[in-house]
């Protein structure tokens, strides 16, 4: 098939695609190419977003642009800058992170054991766990000794900075708002169960979290919890149908390195250890030196990082972002995430985007204090595919209508398949940068920003999809 053939496939499969709302007016087909994606980004249907756009081919050259130099909210796009990072960093992505190690320091008549975090954040203790198994240390530990003065849990390879700066405290009680650990276990992610009866019943899965149970018999399912940061004490409220199936609600963790210690000791008393002492947790202050790990029994061999890597890009994994930048600020010095922004600000450079494009508080995309440029993004990208590292960078994406955050977008699109892209969601936020193919076998570099958008936002990811199905139809 010729790209002729091609692209009028691709204009009118578009043409049909056009129908859908936002939209709903007809396109005139007489004006430019940058006044009918105007057209569609500032549909009535998505009224009051703020539109951020820039498209170039491979040249360089600006397709579209949409105030291109304007800082925008990036959301999950943050972890294009984080990623980027650490592959620009020498040798880091080929070097095997240390695996979690368990150690038995000696105390007047006892003995301690301390559970050692170095930033896997691949480490398990669920009953399907085949590899990288907590349980292994656990049945170090037990080959050794049957009894224990108390269980540590000790993630000072990396300084305390459990959340970024300007994460909102509503969502740190969620899995996506997690703490961040160099020791965390099970994505530093517990649950708690509520139970449909006379009389509804709610558990925690592990006994981590006191409940509140303020459940009640409804005609509808519609449960809430409320747990305020620093609190172990979880208030469940709401209505259950009396047919309703079990509802499971998942929970971030505030302290992972003392929830890690408290799973461990459960371990170690299934096998017969007796644990005197309720867990505890070792933590570094940033700059203080990383102290070093003796009495060492037994050690992990965790999976490749590159494993981390994809289910950040792909699932959009914030926790496991966040441990990325703390992995190249590591390299760097003791500072914690300050060491972080400074490799990303050299990445920056050597890329040649300009410093006003961007400012960046966290690696994950959480923080409301994150801004971005189209531009800035785009100048990322594009010097990405100039480094070794690109293709394997650009591989971790989501495609549209194949996998990831993208698996349901772009579905019956001519960019279905044709579109490797990151998604950015957060309250009032959507984003998508990438790449995607024309109809002509072009590949173009892109970077859409919507802020401000309405509430629901769903009309607003359309109108993205449909302006690139748009462009890329004509080039």
């Amino acid at each position: 098939m010729g790209a002729g053939t091609s692209k009028a496939m691709m204009l009118a499969l578009l043409a049909l695609a056009g129908c859908a709302a936002p939209g709903r007016v007809p396109l005139d087909r007489t004006a430019s190419l940058d006044e009918r994606v105007r057209a569609v980004l500032y549909d009535p249907s998505v009224a009051g977003t703020r539109w951020g756009l820039l498209v170039v081919d491979e040249a360089g050259r600006e397709v579209v642009a949409i105030a291109p130099d304007d800082r925008f909210l990036p959301a999950s796009n943050t972890k294009l800058v984080t990623i980027a990072a650490l592959h620009a960093e020498p040798g880091l992505m080929a070097t095997p992170i240390e695996g979690t190690a368990v150690a038995i320091e000696p105390v007047v008549g006892a003995s301690d054991v301390v559970l050692v975090g170095s930033g896997d954040p691949l480490l398990r203790d669920t009953a399907d766990c085949i590899a990288n198994c907590l349980a292994t240390l656990a049945d170090a530990v037990a080959a050794r000794t049957k009894a224990v003065r108390g269980v540590i849990g000790d993630d000072r390879a990396y300084p305390d900075e459990r959340w970024g700066q300007g994460w909102s405290w509503d969502d740190l009680q969620g899995r996506y708002g997690t703490a961040v650990s160099a020791l965390t276990l099970n994505d530093n992610v517990t649950s708690i169960t509520v139970t449909a009866g006379v009389v509804p019943s709610v558990a925690s899965e592990d006994g981590w979290f006191a409940i509140e149970n303020r459940v009640v018999v409804g005609a509808v399912t519609a449960i809430e919890v409320e747990r305020l940061p620093g609190s172990r004490t979880v208030r469940v409220f709401g209505t259950i149908a009396t047919d309703a199936p079990v509802q499971t609600i998942r929970l971030g963790v505030d302290d992972p390195a003392e929830w890690a210690a408290y799973r461990f000791a459960r371990l170690l008393r299934a096998r017969g250890v007796s644990v005197a002492e309720a867990a505890k947790a070792r933590h570094r202050a940033p700059g203080d030196p990383r102290p070093a790990v003796t009495g060492v029994v037994a050690r992990l061999d965790p999976p490749p990082y590159a494993e981390a890597v994809r289910e950040t890009m792909k699932v959009s994994q914030n926790l496991y972002a966040e441990m990325l930048l703390r992995r190249v600020a590591a390299r760097r010095g003791d500072r914690g995430t300050a060491d972080g922004f400074a490799a990303i600000d050299a990445m920056f450079a050597q890329a040649g985007v300009a410093r006003a494009g961007w400012d960046l508080f966290d690696g994950s995309g959480m923080s409301v204090y994150n801004r971005l440029s189209p531009r800035a993004v785009v100048g990322v990208l594009r010097w990405s595919q100039t480094q070794r590292w690109g293709a394997a960078y650009r591989d971790t994406m989501p495609v549209g209508g194949v996998d990831g955050t993208l698996a349901n977008r772009f579905k019956d699109t001519p960019l279905a398949g044709r579109v490797s892209a990151k998604t950015g969601s957060l309250k009032g936020t959507a984003a998508l940068s990438g790449f995607l193919t024309t109809a002509t076998g072009r590949t173009l570099t892109f970077s859409s920003f919507a802020n401000d958008r309405p509430s629901g936002g769903g009309a607003t990811t359309l109108a993205a999809e449909r302006a690139l199905n748009l462009i890329a139809a004509e080039n």
